[in-house]
């Protein structure tokens, strides 16, 4: 009932008394399908997350929102600064409006998989969230009232049919009713029933997350499992939307690493299949070189410019025919026919290190499937995500990390360029001005990045690393000791015009290091 009518009404009440007088200062998207609104009024601030995926739409209300760094884009923008004017439900509807100053008008349409937000000023439609919902433009937000006759005469004219005469109740309150025998009762007794459902919508004890034929749902009326209770429906659309995404994306993201895995051991199990055949081919069958030691053998019995030629197998103990070219001279074939099986013999070593490495990974893989079962919730499945990373890294995933070598150590990331170019765009587009950046004084080398943690120092050992990661990666890396300079990124600057892996440094410090790479193994 998270997107019920009767829910809606306690949920815009609620919105109408946190929100009128807040002037909105941010409207923007960083996760597709989701947009963020935030409003403030002094020290005052509230947050609307609207989460409108064709699988799952619903409002949320974050105390507050770190927007992030990169990745995100500002829509709605003529609301900036608009203050909030008035909540509106519509009447027997899944919608409701923001009445802005200077005339707009904020509709969210909460109908399932259709959900979306359009903005309009003085009743003229601008512009919708989600444009594949191109009708929703020829909405009109104060005109979407619907008007139902639910009185005693509607009631029995319908026979006592829910569905006709109440629409807005959805699957929960009809279940609800027929749990109190509603099938069974007369028409007066159905009609007491629904009037009774609807007095504790007016006014419901609680708000109730339950858990009905296994899955999660919010509710007005107590049925099912009761899982949470809540006392307001903002505290009980948060609980809901979180518990909702944590239970449905550990089940996604559950059954993509195992479609993951499975397609993976699938693959691995084709070439190694594949490289046994073409091992058992090459093992079995004959060779070059005993073809070539046969030609050899017999020169003198092979005529001039042969092109067929019958000769003794003292491999096979047998007479066999051999086809030759009558361009070659039988010594020239044997030659040709040595150096295929010098190649022949270069292919088998290579399939039988491939065969090994493919056997490893088979399994490799069948243990990772079988560590998978075990992670039964989402903070197993994360922690297991994290140890088999290595895995299930994509083809694109490894393209994009490739510019970079990343190191980790106590918790700070380390990141360090391969090329000029990489490391413009290293330090360019994937650095922000609190992240620490490091080179080899005085010489080429790559940009190193150690990336700031918020409300975290940097410990000594860990610059010191990167120091040293910024030595050995540069031209002083057979030197004894070399300096290298380091300064958050805020100080370092590409002047215009400058060759690739250019920068102007400023305020830097220096320390003296010994080039070498501390996450390397020492033999």
């Amino acid at each position: 009932m998270h997107q019920n009518y009767h829910f809606l009404r306690h949920l815009t009440e609620q919105l109408r008394t946190q929100l009128v007088g807040m002037e909105l200062i941010a409207c923007f998207s960083q996760n597709k399908d989701e947009l963020v609104m935030g409003f403030a009024d002094g020290d005052r601030e509230l947050y609307i997350r609207a989460m409108l995926t064709s699988h799952f739409s619903s409002l949320s209300f974050p105390t507050e929102f770190k927007r992030a760094r990169a990745n995100t884009i500002n829509l709605f923008t003529e609301l900036q600064g608009r203050v909030v004017k008035d909540v509106v439900q519509h009447l027997n509807e899944r919608s409701f409006y923001l009445k802005l100053s200077q005339g707009y008008t904020l509709l969210f349409k909460l109908f399932g998989n259709r959900a979306n937000i359009v903005l309009f000023q003085k009743g003229e439609p601008l512009k919708p969230f989600h444009k594949k919902f191109g009708a929703d433009l020829e909405l009109d937000p104060f005109s979407m009232d619907r008007s139902i006759r639910q009185n005693f005469e509607a009631f029995a004219a319908a026979d006592g049919n829910l569905r006709q005469v109440y629409p807005t109740f959805g699957d929960l309150p009809v279940l609800y009713l027929e749990q109190q025998g509603y099938s069974a009762g007369t028409l007066e007794d159905k009609w007491e029933m629904v009037q009774a459902v609807l007095e504790q919508f007016e006014a419901p004890a609680a708000y109730y997350l339950i858990r009905l034929n296994g899955k999660l749902r919010l509710s007005l009326l107590q049925l099912g499992e009761v899982v949470q209770v809540y006392d307001n429906p903002m505290e009980a659309l948060n609980g809901f939307t979180r518990s909702y995404l944590s239970e449905t994306g550990f089940e996604r993201l559950f059954e993509q690493t195992q479609q993951q895995l499975i397609k993976k051991q699938r693959a691995t199990q084709a070439i190694l299949e594949q490289t046994e055949a073409r091992l058992h081919e090459l093992r079995h069958g004959r060779s070059y070189s005993q073809i070539a030691d046969i030609i050899m053998a017999n020169l003198t019995n092979i005529p001039p410019r042969a092109t067929e030629v019958e000769l003794y197998d003292f491999y096979t103990d047998r007479q066999r025919k051999f086809k030759l070219k009558a361009t070659e001279t039988p010594q020239k074939q044997a030659e040709r026919l040595y150096r295929k099986a010098k190649k022949q013999h270069v292919e088998i070593n290579q399939l039988e290190e491939r065969q090994e490495r493919k056997l490893e990974e088979a399994i490799v893989l069948e243990d990772a499937l079988q560590a998978l079962e075990e992670a039964k919730d989402y903070k197993a499945l994360k922690l297991y995500l994290k140890e088999y990373a290595h895995l299930l890294t994509t083809k694109q995933q490894a393209q994009q990390e490739a510019p970079f070598r990343l190191f980790e150590t106590e918790g700070f990331k380390i990141l360090v360029g391969k090329s000029a170019q990489n490391n413009d765009l290293l330090t360019q587009r994937h650095t922000y001005k609190e992240d620490i950046w490091l080179h080899a004084k005085d010489v080429s080398g790559s940009h190193v990045v150690i990336k700031h943690q918020a409300g975290k120092t940097i410990p000594a050992t860990v610059l010191e690393k990167a120091a040293q990661l910024a030595a050995y990666y540069s031209k002083r890396k057979s030197d004894s000791l070399c300096p290298v300079l380091y300064t958050p990124k805020k100080w370092v600057r590409k002047p215009k015009g400058a060759p690739a892996g250019a920068v102007v440094v400023e305020r830097e410090q220096v320390m003296l290091v010994k080039p070498e790479n501390p996450f390397e193994r020492k033999v």
